[in-house]
């Protein structure tokens, strides 16, 4: 279970369709991350979560840093100890 609002913001943000590559601007993430939470709803995040690290071991944690840091810029007030947990 996800114990924070910055947490599901995160592992939102880590599970969506976005790319680093494509450097999305703030409104893009909300929109992402608001799509992911509807689509996996709190519990389906944790669990996505895990089996993408239990799945992709080796790529998963880059994407989770990356994550934690857009989530942060995006959502400065809500996310900063999600950067500082990075």
């Amino acid at each position: 279970m996800i114990g924070t609002v910055s947490d599901l913001i995160v592992e939102a943000l880590f599970l969506s369709d976005l790319q680093p590559s494509d450097v999305p601007q703030p409104g893009a993430v909300r929109a992402a991350v608001n799509r992911t939470v509807l689509r996996y709803r709190q519990d389906g995040i944790a669990a996505a979560v895990a089996a993408e690290f239990g799945d992709h071991a080796d790529t998963a944690v880059a994407r989770m840093c990356w994550a934690r840091q857009v989530a942060a810029s995006v959502y400065p007030g809500m996310c900063q100890s999600a950067l500082a947990a990075a």
